[in-house]
C-alpha cells in the first residue's frame, strides 16, 4: 500500500482503467475460436481467418491510435475506442449473421487497436522518473485483468456466449466512466501550430534511417515473431486441449496459472535483471528461448501435466519480453513522436496477432499437431534472431557516439 501511494495520481488512474480493460477483454479473447466453431458451427479455418481479419483491423487500429495521440492527446482517443468498442459488442451480442459479425469483428479491431498506444504512450509520460517501472506496472495489472478475466469468462460461458458479450461491453463503460471523470491528461511540454505539427508527424510516420529507429523496427520485427508463436495459445491450443479431451475449465484454469505466475514471479524477476544489470537484448533473448523451450515441450506430451508445465515455461518467457518492448519503444522515441513508436510496437503484436490465427488453423487442420508445434519452435527461432541483431544494432550505435564524444 505504501508503493501504491507514492505512484503519481494519472498513473494510478491508467492502472486502474488498465485492469477494468483487461478484465472485460479476458471475457472474450480466449473464447472467440470456441464461439465461432461451437456456437456457429464454422470450421477451425473459418475462425482463423476471422481472427485475421479482427488483428489485421487492430493493426490500422494501433497506427491511428498513435496517430491521434499525437494530434489529440490521449484521454479523447481512448473515449473514442471505447465508446465504438462498447457499441460493436452489444451489436455482436444480438447473434449476428456470418457476413455481419465478420464486418463487427473487423471495426471491434480497429476500436480495440487505438486503446494501447494512448495508454502505454500515458504511462511514459506521467511518470518519467520512473523509466520502465511504468510499462512493468502496466503489464503487471493487465495480467491480473487476463487472470480474473479468463476464469469467470470460461464459467460464464458454460451458460451462454451472450453474457460473455454483455460483460465485455459493461467493462468498456466503466471504463469510459474511469477515464472521463479521473485521467487528468498532462499538458504536453510545447504546443504547436496546426501545419508545424503537420510536419513533424508526416516525418514520424515515414521510414527514415536513424538508428534508433532501425532498431525499433528490428525489434518490432522479433516481437511479432513472438507474438505468432504466443497467440497460438489463445486459438489453436483451445481447440487442440479439446481434441484431447479436456474441458474449457480445465483450458481457462491454464490463463488463471499464467496470471498468479505473473503476478508472484514478475516483480521476483524484475528486481533479479536490475539487481544483476542484466541487459535488455539478453533478456529479449532468453525470453525467447523459452518459447522455443516451450513448444518443443508440448510436441512430445499431450498430457495435461505437460500443458501445465509449457504454460509455467512460457510465463517466464512473456514477464522477460512483453513489459520490456514498449519501454525500449519509449527510450527511443523522441518526444514528439511517443504515440506513433507505441502504435509501431502495438501494430507489430497486431501482426503477430492476425498471421498466427490462421497460420495456426491451417497447420492444424491439415498436419498433425506436432507440425504446428515443431513450426512454432521455428518461428522463435526468427525472433531470436531478430533480437540478436537488435542487441548488435545497438552496439554498434553505442560505439558511433561514443567515438562523437571522444571527437
Amino acid at each position: 500500500m505504501k508503493l501504491w501511494r507514492n505512484y503519481p495520481r494519472n498513473l494510478k488512474v491508467l492502472l486502474i482503467a488498465m485492469l477494468i480493460n483487461s478484465t472485460g477483454m479476458a471475457f472474450l479473447w480466449p473464447l472467440h475460436t470456441i464461439y465461432i466453431t461451437q456456437g456457429m458451427n464454422h470450421s477451425l479455418t473459418d475462425a482463423g481467418f476471422v481472427l485475421m481479419l479482427h488483428s489485421a483491423a487492430e493493426i490500422v487500429g494501433s497506427f491511428l491510435g498513435g496517430y491521434l495521440y499525437d494530434r489529440i492527446r490521449g484521454k479523447r482517443t481512448l473515449l473514442y475506442g471505447g465508446i465504438t468498442s462498447a457499441v460493436l459488442l452489444l451489436l455482436i451480442s444480438m447473434g449476428l449473421a456470418w457476413p455481419t459479425y465478420i464486418l463487427v469483428m473487423i471495426f471491434l479491431g480497429v476500436s480495440i487497436g487505438t486503446i494501447f498506444p494512448p495508454i502505454y504512450a500515458l504511462a511514459g509520460s506521467v511518470w518519467i522518473e520512473g523509466g520502465r517501472r511504468s510499462y512493468n506496472l502496466m503489464y503487471l495489472i493487465l495480467n491480473i485483468g487476463v487472470a480474473v478475466g479468463t476464469a469467470l469468462g470460461g464459467i460464464v460461458a458454460q451458460f451462454s456466449f451472450r453474457y460473455v458479450f454483455w460483460a465485455n461491453a459493461s467493462s468498456y463503460v466503466i471504463f469510459l466512466l474511469v477515464v472521463w471523470y479521473l485521467l487528468r491528461e498532462p499538458q504536453p511540454q510545447a504546443q504547436k501550430s496546426s501545419e508545424e505539427w503537420s510536419r513533424t508527424t508526416l516525418r514520424s510516420i515515414r521510414f527514415h534511417k536513424s538508428p534508433g529507429f532501425i532498431s525499433l523496427m528490428v525489434l518490432c520485427m522479433g516481437f511479432m515473431f513472438c507474438w505468432i508463436t504466443y497467440i497460438q495459445w489463445q486459438t489453436t491450443i483451445s481447440s487442440l486441449m479439446l481434441q484431447f479431451g479436456f474441458t474449457l475449465a480445465s483450458y481457462s484454469l491454464l490463463w488463471t496459472v499464467n496470471g498468479l505466475l505473473i503476478i508472484v514471479l514478475q516483480p521476483i524477476i524484475q528486481w533479479l535483471l536490475l539487481r544483476r544489470n542484466i541487459g535488455w537484448a539478453w533478456q529479449l533473448e532468453a525470453g525467447v528461448v523459452l518459447y522455443m523451450v516451450t513448444f518443443f515441450l508440448l510436441s512430445q506430451s499431450q498430457q495435461y501435466s505437460g500443458f501445465l508445465i509449457g504454460m509455467m515455461i512460457m510465463t517466464i518467457g512473456e514477464i522477460l519480453i512483453f513489459p520490456l518492448v514498449p519501454a525500449i519503444a519509449d527510450h527511443l522515441a523522441p518526444d514528439n513522436r511517443k504515440g506513433i513508436y507505441q502504435g509501431i510496437v502495438n501494430g507489430a503484436a497486431n501482426v503477430g496477432r492476425t498471421i498466427g490465427p490462421l497460420f495456426g488453423g491451417l497447420l492444424l487442420d491439415s498436419y498433425l499437431p506436432s507440425v504446428l508445434l515443431y513450426s512454432c519452435v521455428g518461428v522463435g527461432g526468427c525472433a531470436l534472431i531478430c533480437f540478436i541483431t537488435y542487441q548488435r544494432l545497438q552496439y554498434t550505435k553505442g560505439n558511433i557516439e561514443l567515438v562523437k564524444v571522444s571527437k
